[in-house]
């Protein structure tokens, strides 16, 4: 089914460039991604030898910034500029502990009702460990909650037993009454306590963000929500004029859900025409993705059908980048394969090939980040200490299209491509 990918012929040498990037599930201010561009492209420059400068961004458009880059004897120009979408995140995130218990069962019946999970269960263990873990914590915050109440309720109802309540013929009956209720007040209002005391430290669980994360995609079973249709729309303009500019690359680059989302925007462009045919090359990063989450979900009709259309387009280059030690992702599953949109003449994208985190970062740095499993989830926008041939710096910032970078790159051989997804129903 799998055919090589075979990338344009356009060997260009790129002198500007434009790249948007599209986030993942984040709430935060796009600032962050500035910060680590600066951090970490100053960190890989000086291990490989190369010059990266990060200034302000000074034309309109989407939170950005620009990089000048100095590799071997050529300068390159970037504009980096973030999708942002992270205001739909925000709202998305039903902040009580209520409505985040009522996200936990709706995305466990989506998963496990249509039988998603056991699907993805046959993919990759990590990731699927990964959405458990929220549900699992969230059920053991519960029951601790719970039987420190039930503990502490029984502590206090026992002092009921040496109230003076008045005659000794109804002595026993107002002690039973005042006992009962200071237990259930205290069972109830110390477990509210708890679990308003995890929920204020989830920015060391990251349990109630994660559980927001999975229910957003499962509360419409895999259907995009019309506030995310509109922003691609807009992502889509945004892109397409980057088409029309004068520059010699336009890539764009999503991580983790943020490669969907990428799919869906160049599908659009490409089946509406927007990508000129003597225009800037266009180059698709995906990074950490997690499709199959999507994907294999009952109501995902339009993505399944924009991973059909676009691993078949000749507009683009489209390299997918994963690593088995990040157990967020899916690490070297073909998103379009193991969904099983892949038309009957074969495809020619992703190119998928993993960004090997155990040999490309030294033992101690990799023994210092084995076990942060969130950290490794971003470790594709970051340095790597003993790097091979994937340097997100040099694909973003760099004198190559990513197409000519990877012209001669072989997938991995461990890649995952057989058809899993009990749904492939696409969008007409």
């Amino acid at each position: 089914m799998a055919t090589g990918p075979a990338p344009r012929a356009d060997a260009r040498p790129v002198r500007r460039r434009r790249v948007f990037y599209i986030p993942g599930y984040d709430p935060f201010h796009p600032r962050r991604y500035r910060e680590l561009y600066r951090k970490e492209g100053a960190a890989q420059a000086a291990l490989s030898g190369y010059e990266l400068e990060i200034k302000p961004k000074t034309t309109p458009g989407p939170y950005g910034w620009h990089v000048q880059a100095q590799i071997g004897d050529q300068e390159i120009d970037s504009a980096v500029e973030v999708l942002v979408w992270s205001d739909i995140v925000k709202n998305s995130m039903g902040h009580s502990i209520l409505a985040t218990y009522g996200a936990m069962l709706r995305t466990a019946w989506a998963y496990i009702g249509s039988g998603a999970l056991f699907r993805l269960m046959r993919l990759r263990k990590g990731p699927v460990i990964a959405a458990l873990y929220p549900v699992l914590m969230l059920l053991a915050q519960l029951g601790l909650a719970l039987a420190i109440g039930h503990f502490a309720g029984q502590g206090l109802a026992a002092l009921a037993s040496y109230a003076p309540l008045g005659p000794e013929s109804t002595r026993s009956a107002a002690r039973d009454m005042l006992a009962n209720g200071i237990y259930w007040v205290s069972l109830l209002g110390i477990a509210w306590w708890l679990l308003d005391l995890f929920r204020r430290f989830d920015n060391k669980f990251f349990v109630y963000y994660l559980m927001h994360d999975y229910s957003y995609s499962a509360r419409r079973r895999g259907a995009n929500p019309p506030e995310l249709e509109a922003r691609l729309a807009e992502f889509s303009d945004v892109v397409a004029a980057g088409l029309r500019s004068d520059v010699d690359e336009v890539l764009v680059v999503g991580h983790s859900s943020g490669a969907h989302l990428g799919v869906s925007l160049l599908a659009d462009l490409v089946r509406a025409g927007r990508v000129p045919a003597n225009g800037p090359a266009l180059g698709f990063l995906s990074l950490g993705q997690v499709v199959p989450m999507v994907s294999f979900l009952p109501e995902a009709r339009r993505l399944r059908r924009d991973l059909h259309d676009l691993c078949q387009s000749e507009a683009l280059a489209w390299i997918d980048v994963t690593a088995p030690g990040d157990g967020c992702a899916f690490a070297l599953c073909d998103p379009v394969l193991v969904s099983g949109v892949a038309p009957e003449t074969g495809k020619r994208w992703p190119l998928v090939f993993s960004a090997a985190f155990t040999q490309s970062l030294s033992p101690a740095r990799w023994k210092e980040l084995r076990w942060r499993f969130f950290r490794l989830h971003f470790q594709y926008i970051c340095a790597f200490d003993a790097p091979k041939d994937y340097d997100y710096f040099q694909i973003t910032a760099g004198p190559q299209t990513l197409g000519t970078r990877y012209a001669n790159r072989p997938a991995s051989k461990s890649r995952i491509e057989r058809a899993v997804s009990g749904y492939r129903e696409m969008a007409p």
